[in-house]
């Protein structure tokens, strides 16, 4: 909820207030602990709304050719009753959105906008070359990852839930995808180097500990999606295990999920469906985004698009470019 509503807005209604007393009790969406979290944390709660709009972004972006696009609806629950079912899609949403928070909170501890933090402190890695000195101001993954996990996990371990009960596996299930999601970020820590020398010539270099792109730990977590594991119960009602035994056992990496996903073909209220028809489709494809799966067999119409684009462009002494507008049209597909 705070990745859609971006915390501007908060800001702008004068809810942004001396201990953050009306602030936090404001934030729709926060469980009791999160918000006993942001009054102590309060000039955090920016850089967590950032780290979730990373997230759903991301997010959107990784299913924009699937039958479930990641598509938001304007309510605290961001995602919808899709949530609801203890399936991939909602596996993938934890992990990603606390990827997103690891991601922007130590990011912000380097860019200098936390009290409680600073630059990396991470030790020298153990290959980096004897001459290149370790230093700069990294970002802070170490702070950004143990904060992510009380702050994400904290609605999650709020309540005592009977064993075999549907409330507790959801949450083993949810804390679990949320782990991978940090780790997605963690573990994959990259080594950023700024040359220093006469005229360039680098022999000596400066290095520090950096993010990697975001773009990259969302490839991985689609990855961990595509692979996921379905789990359930043991025997004692108290932790998850893999369902089917044949398959290899899951790690804290992977994500895990209870239920099967629904087609997502046609609208529908109880599983938060919002159906495929009006879907743009690609007629050539085969794959995900083809109009043979995208449209479930419904078929589909065609339209043409008029674009108008930049051509005929001429460099000009000294110094512009002018350019004419071209109209093109192009076959535009739609799920029926």
């Amino acid at each position: 909820n705070l990745g859609v509503h971006h915390f501007d807005t908060i800001r702008k209604n004068n809810l942004y207030m001396l201990a953050a007393q009306p602030m936090c009790t404001e934030l729709q969406g926060l469980s009791p602990g999160q918000i006993r979290f942001c009054r102590v944390y309060h000039d955090h709660m920016p850089s967590i709304g950032r780290g979730a709009q990373l997230g759903i972004h991301e997010c959107q972006y990784q299913f924009r050719n699937r039958r479930w696009n990641c598509s938001t609806v304007d309510d605290s629950s961001v995602f919808g009753p899709v949530l609801n079912i203890g399936n991939r899609e909602a596996g993938f949403t934890h992990s990603i959105s606390a990827a997103g928070v690891v991601y922007a909170i130590s990011r912000a501890c380097r860019e200098g906008e936390l009290s409680k933090c600073g630059c990396s402190r991470a030790r020298r890695p153990k290959d980096l070359h004897r001459d290149w000195i370790w230093g700069g101001c990294g970002d802070n993954i170490e702070y950004g990852y143990k904060f992510a996990k009380a702050f994400v996990d904290m609605r999650e371990k709020e309540k005592n839930h009977p064993r075999h009960s549907r409330d507790l596996s959801r949450m083993l299930m949810n804390v679990h995808n949320n782990e991978a999601g940090r780790r997605a970020v963690y573990n994959f820590a990259k080594v950023a180097c700024k040359c220093h020398g006469v005229s360039g010539s680098c022999s000596l270099k400066t290095c520090w500990q950096h993010l990697p792109n975001f773009r990259e730990i969302g490839n991985r977590l689609k990855d961990r999606y595509d692979a996921s594991t379905e789990v359930k119960f043991n025997k004692r009602g108290t932790k998850l295990t893999r369902k089917v035994k044949k398959w290899n056992k899951y790690t804290k990496n992977d994500i895990i999920f209870l239920d099967d996903s629904p087609d997502y073909c046609d609208k529908n209220a109880e599983t938060g469906s919002v159906g495929t028809a009006g879907r743009e489709c690609d007629r050539n494809s085969q794959g995900l985004g083809g109009c043979g799966l995208l449209c479930c067999g419904r078929g589909y119409n065609t339209f043409k698009r008029k674009l108008i684009e930049r051509c005929n462009c001429k460099f000009h002494w000294c110094c512009f470019v002018r350019c004419g507008s071209c109209e093109r049209y192009v076959d535009v597909h739609i799920c029926r």
